[in-house]
C-alpha cells in the first residue's frame, strides 16, 4: 500500500509538471504581453500608390506608382493606433527611418528571412529612437494574391479589370502588424489586417472595396480627394479590429 502510495504521489507530480510545462508552451498573445508597459508605434504604409489594369484574373505588366506622402496615411495610422493602445500601454513618441521600413519587400522565397535575418530585427534597433521600450509596433506594407491569378499586389493599390462588356474598379490597403519585443528584437507576433466585408468581386486577403459609379476617382495619380477618403475609410475600419485580433486593443 505504501508503495503504490508513493507512486501516485509521484504520477501527480509528473502530470502537473507536464501541466505546467504546456501552459508555459502554448502561450497566447496575450499572456506575451503582460509584461508590456511601453510601446511605440511605427507605419509605412502610406508612401505611394500602385494603379494596375487587367482582366478579372490577371493583371498586365503596366503597373503605374504614384507618390502619396502628402496624404499623411502614416501619421494617421499612427493616430489611430496611439488613440487605441492608450488605454492599456504608455505609448510614446519615436523617429525613425521610415523609408527603410518601407523599401523593406517580401522575400521570393518562403522562409528566406529564417536564413537571411529578419530584416525588421535590425532596422527597430538601428533605425528607431528612442530605444529601451518594453516593445514596438511595426505597421507595414502587405502583399496579396488577386483571385487565382498568382499575381500579387502591396501596400495601398487601385486595380481596374476590363471585359467586353463592362469596367470594374476595386482599392485595397494591405498591410501588416509586428509587435517587437524592445530588448531582443525578437517578433513576438505578426499578423496582417484581414478583409472587411469581402464585397469586391475579385476576392484580396486584405482590406478593400469596390468603387461604384457614384465614387469619381479620376486618373488614380494620387491627387483625387475622394480616392484618398475611401483609403482612408479601409484603414480606420480594419486598424481597431487587426490590433484587436493581436491583444493590443478592445475592439472600438
Amino acid at each position: 500500500m505504501r508503495r503504490n502510495a508513493r507512486f501516485a504521489s509521484f504520477a501527480m507530480v509528473v502530470v502537473l509538471a507536464v501541466s505546467t510545462g504546456a501552459c508555459a508552451t502554448f502561450e497566447t498573445g496575450e499572456t506575451k504581453l503582460r509584461a508590456v508597459k511601453t510601446v511605440g508605434i511605427i507605419s509605412a504604409v502610406g508612401d505611394q500608390m500602385t494603379v494596375a489594369k487587367g482582366g478579372l484574373t490577371s493583371l498586365d505588366n503596366g503597373s503605374r506608382h504614384f507618390p502619396i506622402d502628402s496624404w499623411g496615411l502614416d501619421d494617421l495610422i499612427v493616430q489611430r493606433a496611439t488613440a487605441a493602445l492608450q488605454g492599456r500601454f504608455q505609448v510614446q513618441p519615436l523617429t525613425y527611418n521610415r523609408a527603410a521600413f518601407a523599401a523593406v519587400k517580401e522575400p521570393a522565397v518562403a522562409g528566406a528571412n529564417l536564413i537571411q535575418g529578419d530584416p525588421f530585427k535590425k532596422l527597430v534597433r538601428t533605425e528607431v529612437a528612442p530605444q529601451g521600450l518594453d516593445a514596438y509596433i511595426v505597421i507595414t506594407k502587405a502583399r496579396a494574391s488577386i483571385g487565382g491569378s498568382g499575381r500579387k499586389v502591396e501596400g495601398v493599390g487601385l486595380i481596374t479589370y476590363s471585359t467586353v462588356m463592362e469596367s470594374y474598379s476595386q482599392i485595397y490597403a494591405l498591410y501588416e502588424i509586428r509587435i517587437v519585443d524592445g530588448k531582443t528584437f525578437e517578433a513576438v507576433e505578426k499578423m496582417a489586417a484581414p478583409p472587411l466585408d469581402n464585397t469586391g468581386r475579385v476576392r484580396l486577403a486584405g482590406p478593400s472595396r469596390p468603387i461604384d459609379q457614384g465614387l469619381p476617382i479620376g486618373s488614380g495619380d494620387g491627387n483625387d480627394p475622394n480616392l484618398r477618403a475611401a483609403i482612408v475609410d479601409l484603414i480606420a475600419r480594419s486598424l481597431p479590429t487587426t490590433l484587436s485580433d493581436m491583444h493590443l486593443a478592445a475592439v472600438l
